[in-house]
């Protein structure tokens, strides 16, 4: 199979890059791929297609740009003369562009697929029916969120003309069932992207890690962690704690970090690790002692909780639809807090920070959730898909 996939990939920094890599990565080891074909955005860095393991050739063609309106033109043309027998689109709604027409306009390309008459699924990470627009910063407006959600509503139409439409939440398939009336909607996991080996669980010498990961601004805020380990160190002096903060701002808040590091200047052993390279992953997530995530709501599944299993990690988390969810289906386990409420995120943190039983605890528990779904089993339920369409047609 001439395997197509159309996605932002490494080094860009647009959105879902890191799981387009292990797409790839495990994509190309299965015998029945011969050829991957990366439709991938314009970048100045050479695209990251070196791999230890041995696997299928790799064509790359830059073919699209962030906001650009021709997208829709330049990557349907590089479909019709690559010619693939599979087309997945790793797709969230803001994956081409933060303006509304290029962003709307390069959302048809799967309509366009189904034109072609090419097997075609699309991967969605997100649907509009569970996107909180005020939260991820789109508008605080009731009169364009309802606009918003036309237009999502409208663009969702057309994606679910591909041929599979694969979510990674369950009830995802039976919202989308439901609204639209379709039967051609399929549950695929987020998937773990590594799996190391079973970690030993110990920490390395000196300040408990205390780390939050991802793109900062709208619906993932930091303050809260600052605020609740300060109000813990009040408490519990002899903890010795260091806040990381590590990603960088969401598209939609420029500027949002360098806010918070200002306003927090003050505030001891707090660091900001900036944009995290794909080598300084693991040694970033193995030196610390929990993850917290402090969402103010949830826009699909988290890639983030699924790393922080993968390395045996205690998790913190708000206790909202998705990841509660995600959390009960999956068999992953951690501390829960309720947004905006630094005092029980303090006490979360508290509980693990104190009980290295309970820590190790969480973290085995998380390791073998994480271990049960590895990009191979979830490519290869991609590729089981994509055969019952060749089939088909």
């Amino acid at each position: 199979m001439k395997l197509a996939i159309v996605t932002a990939y490494p080094p860009s920094k647009i959105t879902l890059t890191e799981y387009a890599y292990y797409l790839v990565k495990s994509f190309r080891q299965h015998n029945d791929v011969e050829e991957l074909i990366l439709l991938t955005d314009k970048t100045t860095g050479k695209k990251d297609i070196e791999f230890e393991e041995d696997g299928c050739k790799i064509t790359i063609r830059e073919c699209w740009s962030f906001n650009s309106y021709g997208n829709l033109f330049s990557v349907s043309s590089a479909i019709s003369e690559t010619k693939p027998d599979a087309v997945l689109f790793n797709l969230q709604f803001m994956k081409f562009g933060d303006k509304k027409i290029p962003a709307a306009l390069s959302l048809l390309l799967p309509y366009a697929c189904k034109v072609k008459k090419i097997p075609t699924i699309v991967l969605l990470h997100n649907i509009m029916e569970k996107v909180d627009l005020e939260s991820a910063g789109f508008t605080d407006s009731k009169i364009m969120q309802k606009i918003y959600g036309f237009i999502g509503t409208t663009l969702t139409k057309f994606i679910l003309q591909a041929d599979k439409v694969a979510v990674t939440m369950e009830k995802y398939v039976t919202i989308l069932e439901d609204k639209y009336k379709t039967n051609n909607i399929v549950h695929i996991p987020h998937g773990t992207f590594e799996i190391p080996k079973e970690p030993d669980y110990s920490l390395p010498e000196g300040p408990l890690k205390i780390m939050t990961f991802g793109k900062f601004g709208t619906y993932k805020k930091v303050e809260i962690v600052i605020d609740a380990v300060e109000q813990l160190r009040k408490k519990r002096p002899d903890l010795d704690m260091e806040i990381v903060i590590a990603g960088t701002d969401n598209p939609n808040v420029p500027g949002y970090l360098d806010g918070v590091k200002e306003a927090y200047k003050e505030v001891k052993q707090l660091t900001f690790t900036g944009y995290v390279e794909e080598v300084e992953v693991a040694p970033l997530f193995n030196e610390s002692a929990m993850v917290i995530f402090p969402y103010t709501s949830t826009t699909g599944s988290s890639g983030v909780l699924h790393q922080a299993g993968s390395y045996g990690k205690a998790v913190v988390m708000t206790n909202l639809g998705d990841l509660a969810s995600l959390v009960e289906q999956e068999g992953y386990k951690g501390e829960f807090f309720l947004p905006d409420n630094v005092g029980q995120l303090a006490d979360a943190i508290e509980k693990i920070a104190t009980d290295e039983t309970y820590r190790t605890e969480l973290g085995s528990t998380n390791y073998k959730a994480a271990t049960a779904l590895p990009m191979e089993v979830i490519t290869r339920m991609y590729l089981t898909e994509f055969d019952k369409l060749i089939q088909q047609k």
